[in-house]
């Protein structure tokens, strides 16, 4: 079974084989998935991808010319756990890749159950499981965190804040800090004009206006935005409020959602979104780096966040404001600052592109990557060449 997953390992091979695997099909981390796909396809790698067949992860990734095997795995651990990693490992036997980059946590359980370092393995949490659990759910992640790390030749970081909180908790190997990244092309900045002209399109009065993009679940924290925004409200009456996404916590959302807010589902025009925003708000409870404020940022819009992991690298001191998770009265505070001064909002959000287009452009976090692999490709042909002269 093991000499089954081995594939060839050349140092000087120009091309290489890699295996991407997410549970997740949707957002931030199939945004990222797709953001590695395209740069190793653009430089001849061949690009597999196992997912679920639900969302748009697979269509696109086959667009990008990934290959794509169908991977059926539910978000939470369970009983399925033992089968959704053996239905993995026929992939991994049909496939043959030279590294295997695991997304999230589901991919992560599975898919290192199964190689347990068989193969170059690279973790890439996207925000630690043992975060968005409480109670014994939360201790088994963590136990399984500690205890797999062992199975992974790096574990991925996407800000030193989530490698920092993975060290703190006991999570051990070999970490690399590589910072999320947006594109600088599809994410154009916008001013005032621009602003008004977009709010013509969706229809929307000129009103100060908050926009908070996010799939509607609690790790998202929309219902404490919801619960700060009357205060807003008490000091700018006018404000508006729209959230941009749909998920599981959609009907509690709107039974909290009061005057000046408006829910407009999953859209495919998140872009019009964030041109016409005077601020944008990331209320999250917990994040690795949310892609959302260096979306945000690329546009030139400031943006509010919670002091989740990664948010103050993102955002530093001159791109917005970073408030205590928590907190509702500095929320709203910041939030209603912004939205009363929107020539103070308009200055951080061009400090804002500023930041991105020096350190989250994309094209550099795709490249870190590609070269992570070549140096893991490198070690394990090192080490083989070792073993057999030993």
């Amino acid at each position: 079974m093991q000499d089954e997953l081995r594939a060839p390992v050349s140092a000087a091979r120009p091309s290489l084989s890699v295996l991407h695997v997410s549970q997740p099909t949707e957002a931030g981390v199939a945004h990222c998935v797709l953001g590695f796909i395209a740069d190793q396809r653009a430089r001849g790698w061949e690009v597999s991808l196992a997912a679920p067949h639900w969302g748009k992860l697979s269509t696109e990734a086959r667009d990008l010319g990934a290959r794509w095997h169908r991977w059926e795995a539910a978000r939470a651990p369970g009983p399925a756990t033992v089968p959704e990693s053996l239905s993995l490992g026929r992939i991994l036997r049909q496939v043959k890749p030279d590294l295997v980059h695991l997304h999230s946590s589901k991919a992560g359980l599975a898919g290192r159950l199964w190689l347990r370092g068989r193969l170059p393995t690279v973790f890439q949490p996207h925000a630690w499981s043992f975060d968005a659990a409480d109670g014994l759910v939360g201790a088994a992640a963590l136990a399984w965190e500690r205890f797999a790390a062992r199975w992974a030749d790096v574990v991925v970081c996407v800000s030193e804040a989530e490698e920092s909180r993975g060290r703190a908790a006991g999570v051990g190997g070999r970490h690399r800090v590589v910072p999320n990244g947006v594109s600088l092309g599809a994410w154009v900045a916008s001013g005032p004009r621009e602003r008004a002209e977009a709010r013509g399109r969706l229809g929307l009065e000129a009103r100060p206006l908050a926009v908070c993009v996010g799939r509607l679940t609690r790790q998202k924290g929309q219902d404490l935005l919801l619960t700060a925004w009357p205060r807003v409200r008490e000091h700018v009456p006018e404000s508006a409020l729209v959230l941009v996404g749909d998920g599981p916590e959609e009907s509690h959302i709107r039974e909290l959602a009061g005057d000046g807010v408006e829910l407009v589902g999953s859209r495919e025009d998140v872009l019009e979104w964030y041109t016409a925003a005077d601020v944008v708000v990331l209320p999250s409870r917990w994040e690795g780096m949310s892609l959302v404020p260096l979306e945000a940022m690329a546009c030139a819009r400031s943006v509010v966040a919670t002091d989740v992991s990664g948010a103050r690298e993102a955002i530093g001191d001159e791109a917005g404001a970073v408030v205590a998770l928590g907190d509702l009265d500095a929320l709203a505070e910041a939030v209603t600052e912004r939205l009363r001064d929107t020539s103070r909002a308009d200055s951080e959000g061009r400090a804002g592109r500023s930041r991105v287009e020096a350190s989250f452009d994309l094209r550099r976090t795709t490249a870190a990557v590609g070269d992570l692999y070549a140096e893991l490709i490198e070690a394990r042909a090192s080490s083989s060449t070792a073993s057999t002269t030993l």
